[in-house]
């Protein structure tokens, strides 16, 4: 460790210098490389999934209401915020209407992936077709930066202004171009400066990111620590491929024994030795196209006087490569916090078990960024709107309420966000094992069915329908016994 003397600096002084550099390789390597496209899709499926639900809970104890008041008002906030945030048609909430909410978490979720931050700005958009103008603009990353490509200073890093106490202010973000598609980089040279928060204390610019230290200005992105190796194993792969087709092209050669003075001979020089030669290859072609000699229907070749037949064999096409590439693969799948059989789409060395001990240890992961990234995001997004739908009259809070919207306003913005389900391995072990898990009293149906990617509260609604509908049509109510008689435990397979 003698020559290994790395300088102590703090996390801007090494990040900033080389951020764009390091997201647009990021960005190249997730574009043209599958097993880095295919964890930043991971992520998506994992983290916020088809549907990215919310369950809104007031603290009703900190707003003077009652449990039931809160649950009753919970049902209509979750109704109008449905309807607003996902609607397919109109896609409201977003500025360009391209996303539901939904669409827009998935996006931000891979953006984090790729750079390591999120960023949106709150925009108020009178359109027609709706009442609500609270919209957000999604914001690249990339699109911020200092105006003009000033340095930084301590007030401004990286395209965000800072106060003295180190709170970001405001963010400076580049204007696309009008021209230059596909020769430029698609940015003008006009930036727009947006402030963190009005002075009442509306978002207006949104950053999120997981800061690895004090002081950090910008996120840094999960692909750092693995680009050296995501660039090259695509490389790696096309060598070995052309390897393996130059070894296959040819099945067998002729070899002739014609010596240096022969050919010398035959071939001469000027036009007599090129017509000679000519006149030696029609020949040996003849007398190769006019051998019929067979045995049971395998042809025999009868060679030349003075040829050889060689078999050419392929050498060991895999010579350790699949070893390799495993390992490398491993070493990505570490570095972007995902697990190796997903990412890799190899499940030929998993047993059960250590399919799913890898599977609860990238859920672990999954639901940690969950929380901090898009539901921090959807929350943001939703104080907003949920803003603006009590001032319309969409939505009346309790009339109970003692402390109103803006005295407790984290209390009455208190959200819960549901997103993808586990993945089940067994799922008739894992069924059982949450039917314990309440039995015993050690969860809940909200907990397990979370698990799951529902809401309870739909689940048991549609239990109740659906429960009325067989008493109706003269149908047994289902059984737990009944599906231990249909499909009886089975002893594990041995491993």
């Amino acid at each position: 460790l003698e020559r290994w003397r790395p300088s102590l600096k703090t996390m801007d002084a090494s990040l900033l210098p080389s951020l764009d550099l390091g997201n647009a390789r990021a960005e190249d390597v997730v574009r043209n490389n599958a097993f880095a496209a295919n964890g930043v899709q991971l992520h998506i499926d994992n983290v916020v999934g088809h549907l990215f639900r919310l369950s809104y809970k007031p603290r009703w104890r900190r707003l003077g209401i009652s449990d039931a008041d809160a649950r009753s008002f919970a049902q209509d906030v979750e109704a109008w915020w449905i309807e607003y945030a996902e609607d397919p048609i109109g896609c409201w909430l977003d500025v360009e209407r391209k996303r539901t909410f939904t669409m827009m978490m998935r996006e931000c979720v891979a953006t984090h992936t790729r750079f390591g931050e999120v960023m949106g700005a709150g925009e108020w958009l009178e359109r027609r077709g709706t009442n609500m103008r609270t919209c957000i603009k999604l914001v690249s990353p990339k699109r911020v930066s200092n105006p003009n490509g000033q340095r930084d200073a301590g007030n401004l890093r990286a395209g965000l202004e800072f106060d003295r106490g180190g709170a970001m202010i405001a963010a400076w973000v580049r204007q696309s171009g009008a021209g230059g598609l596909g020769l430029g980089n698609g940015f003008s040279n006009e930036w727009r400066r947006i402030e963190r928060e009005t002075r009442f204390g509306r978002p207006k610019f949104i950053h999120i990111f997981e800061p690895a230290e004090d002081g950090q200005t910008r996120g840094a992105n999960q692909f750092l620590a693995v680009l050296e190796q995501s660039h090259m194993l695509p490389k790696l792969q096309n060598t070995k491929l052309q390897n393996t087709i130059v070894n296959a092209m040819y099945a067998a050669t002729i070899e002739s024994e014609l010596g240096t003075e022969a050919a010398m001979e035959v071939i001469g020089a000027g036009t007599e030795g090129t017509a000679n030669m000519t006149n030696y290859m029609m020949a040996v072609n003849s007398f190769h196209n006019g051998s019929k000699l067979a045995m049971n229907g395998v042809k025999i070749p009868h060679l030349w006087p003075g040829e050889k037949l060689n078999l050419q064999t392929s050498g060991n096409v895999d010579n350790g490569y699949a070893d390799l590439e495993s390992s490398i693969l491993r070493w990505i799948a570490a570095g972007m916090n995902v697990p190796y059989e997903p990412f890799a789409k190899d499940y030929r060395q998993s047993t059960y078990s250590s399919a799913r001990a890898s599977m609860m240890e990238g859920w672990r992961y999954y639901v940690g960024k969950r929380k901090i990234i898009p539901a921090r995001m959807g929350t943001m997004i939703f104080s907003m709107a949920f803003e603006e739908a009590l001032q319309r009259g969409e939505l009346k809070l309790p009339r109970s309420a003692t402390r109103g919207f803006y005295e407790a306003k984290g209390a009455w913005c208190n959200c819960e966000w549901i997103g993808s389900g586990r993945l089940a391995i067994d799922g008739l072990k894992e069924v059982k094992e949450a039917v314990l898990r309440i039995e015993s009293g050690l969860s809940t149906y909200e907990k397990e069915l979370a698990l799951l990617g529902e809401d309870y509260q739909e689940t048991f609604a549609q239990q109740v329908r659906e429960t009325q509908e067989r008493r109706d049509a003269g149908l047994p109510p289902p059984s737990w016994m009944q599906a231990q008689v249909l499909a009886p435990e089975q002893a594990a397979p041995t491993e």
